[in-house]
Parts: structure tokens; sequence; C-alpha cells
């Protein structure tokens, strides 16, 4: 299995320098990594650094708190997609999943995907620690009836990250097609290997590297 191209190698912290994220794409270019998952004001700065390797340029829209307009997600999307993301990872509105609308998530993650193009992957995070197991499902109905290509568990900025559950959950939900993206709390082998065993396909965390080499020495 190549574990490598689980990875999104991320750092999305408010004070990430330039530094960090040269290191941030260096080292995915070493370990050729999925992508680097990056604020989309570092966009071009990923596209740079990884011009010529297989590493995606993967940044968030509509983060870490979900709460803008779908039109201003929306045109987040766009702008992402014209500097030069391969993937973006938005988030939805929490509230409106609180409030059991997932009409209204189902139309806001098609107005994204809409601006995403057919070329850009899109990742939806739906933040589970804030919902139900029923409310899981719900979302990742919507997000396959719009048209995403991934669910995603968390921004790693809420009160709890990813978890075996909420993955088995989101992988019975969406089926074999369709990717499913755990992040937040992911810093050890360990960790990692249950998130795939319960059906992730892809893997954020910005211990990739510590992660990778653990399971090279297996």
């Amino acid at each position: 299995m190549k574990y490598n191209k689980f990875f999104d190698h991320t750092c999305l912290k408010a004070d990430a320098t330039l530094e960090d994220i040269k290191s941030l794409c260096l080292e995915a270019r070493a370990f050729d990594f999925a992508s680097v998952c990056v604020n989309p004001f570092y966009v071009p700065v990923a596209k740079r650094y990884l011009k010529g390797s297989n590493v995606m340029t993967c940044t968030v829209v509509g983060f870490p708190l979900g709460q803008m307009s779908p039109a201003a997600k929306a045109m987040e999307a766009k702008d992402a997609v014209n500097m030069g993301a391969d993937e973006v990872d938005m988030v939805i509105n929490v509230s409106m999943a609180k409030a059991h609308d997932y009409e209204f998530i189902k139309r806001e993650i098609a107005a994204v995907k809409e601006a995403c193009g057919l070329t850009v992957t899109l990742k939806v995070i739906l933040e589970i620690c804030y919902l139900t197991p029923e409310e899981i499902k719900g979302c990742c109905k919507a997000a396959k009836a719009a048209g995403a290509d991934f669910v995603k568990t968390s921004t790693g900025f809420g009160k709890g990250g990813a978890t075996v559950e909420a993955v088995e959950i989101m992988r019975k939900t969406v089926g074999p097609d369709m990717g499913v993206k755990a992040a937040g709390g992911i810093r050890d082998k360990k960790t990692f290997l249950e998130m795939v065993r319960a059906g992730a396909t892809r893997i954020g965390c910005s211990s990739s590297v510590a992660i990778y080499k653990a399971l090279k020495n297996d």
C-alpha cells in the first residue's frame, strides 16, 4: 500500500510563515505526499515550491467556522482555483446541519462545486465534533448528492477531531466510490492506521513525516 499518497501535509496555523510553507512543500516533495494543505493566501507560494512534482496544492474555503454565505464560499473557491488550487476543502454551515436543513447544505456544497469546476477535487468538512451520528449521515448524503468528491471529518480548530466511529459512519453512508478524509488529532502511526481501517482514504495532519517514517520502518 502506498501510504505516502494518503497524506495531505497540512499547515493552516494563523501565524504560518513563508519558511513554514516552504518547509511543508519540500517535505511533501521529498516523500511524494498526496498534497499540501495551506490557507488560500499561500496557494501561489505552494504552487511555486511544488512545481514539477506530483504533489497537489490543497486549500480551505469557509475556514474554519463555515458561517459565511454560500455565495461567499463559492467566490472564495473560485479565487483559490484561479490561483492554482488543485483541491478545495470547504466547511459546511454547521448551524444548518444542526437544524437538519440538509437541502441548504446540499445547495451550498453544489455552489462551491460549480465554482471549483470539473478538474478540482472538492472535500466537504463536516466538523463532526458538533454533530450527532444521524447528522453526520445527513450531511454525507447531502455532500454526495451535491457532487462532492470527499467528505472530511474536521477542521482541526473545533473542540474535537477525527474519530474512528465517525469515519466508519461516513464510509458506510457515502459508499465505496467517494473519498473520506480524516483530519484533526492524528499524530501517530496507531491513529493513522485506525482511520485507514475505518475507511479513510486521505489523512490530513501536520505530523505526516513522522507517521510515514514510522510506517516505513515496520
